[in-house]
């Protein structure tokens, strides 16, 4: 079980250190329509602790391709890239625990479960790694994990992928 557990942690700064080094690249997704909106969400969302542009991707994306469309890709790949959250709070419970903002979101993830995972995960903050750490940590089911993960993400990119539909067109005038 160690050896799973260092395994998952390897993988997740492995991981972070390689999308943060190649973070420049991730405009060139912008022409593959929504399959690029599902991977750029994706190594956006699978960065721990370190912030990625995909928000402002699914923004500008909402006003190029059906936002509903945009809402949705985006929100399958957030989602599977806040996995890694989840998987680093599993492997490496004992060095997050020394993280002071960590200590006031797991009582509140460990309290409400799946609503907290949702909330976090709905409202555009760099706290939800903590809160898909303390998931990983407390050993919230893993598909419980998902759908909570998935229903806040698909708020909250709804809203970025309309906000950029509405917003472009009224700032160019059309």
């Amino acid at each position: 079980m160690i050896a799973l557990r260092f395994l998952a942690l390897l993988f997740v700064i492995g991981l972070t250190v390689l999308i943060y080094a190649y973070s420049n690249q991730i405009e060139k997704f912008k022409a593959y329509g929504y399959p690029g909106i599902f991977l750029v969400t994706l190594l956006a969302n699978s960065t721990v602790l370190l912030p990625a542009p995909g928000i402002a991707f699914v923004f500008a994306m909402g006003n190029l391709l059906n936002p509903f469309g945009v809402a949705l890709a985006a929100s399958v790949g957030g989602t599977l890239g806040e996995i890694s959250g989840y998987l680093a709070g599993f492997s490496g419970q004992a060095i997050i625990d020394r993280i002071n903002i960590y200590k006031k979101v797991e009582p509140f993830v460990s309290r409400y479960g799946g609503f907290a995972v949702l909330l976090f995960a709905a409202i555009p903050n760099p706290f939800f790694d903590l809160a898909g750490i303390a998931a990983g940590g407390l050993k919230m089911p893993f598909l419980r994990f998902l759908f909570f993960c998935w229903i806040g993400q698909l708020i909250k990119m709804t809203c970025f992928s309309f906000a950029g539909y509405y917003s472009i067109n009224w700032i160019i005038g059309n």
